[in-house]
């Protein structure tokens, strides 16, 4: 079942690579799956093709630490308080804030 997730979101970024909410979901289920290298994967293409997605620094970071990337969750999560700093989302800001406090 999330093996055929998973191919659904592959074929839907295929067919369209800079569809952020494909990508976003692509790197989501394999975060679900514990694929953590591929979720950072398409976290990181995600926030190339749009560096305002602010959910996905969170998620970036949660996945970084899964893998006890200290350094990079950390440097991912300053990333996504800059960013959404800028834009003011103040929500995401400050859950972004807290996993920072958190590491």
């Amino acid at each position: 079942m999330a093996n055929d997730r998973i191919q659904a979101l592959q074929a839907m970024v295929a067919q369209n690579p800079s569809d952020s909410f494909s990508r976003y979901g692509l790197a989501m289920a394999y975060g679900a799956e514990g694929q953590w290298e591929k979720a950072i994967d398409e976290f990181r293409s995600l926030l190339s093709i749009n560096p305002n997605y602010a959910a996905a620094y969170y998620h970036a970071g949660q996945a970084l630490e899964k893998l006890a990337r200290t350094d990079e969750a950390r440097q991912i999560y300053e990333q996504g308080i800059e960013t959404t700093t800028r834009l003011g989302d103040l929500h995401t800001r400050s859950e972004l804030q807290a996993a920072l406090d958190l590491l």
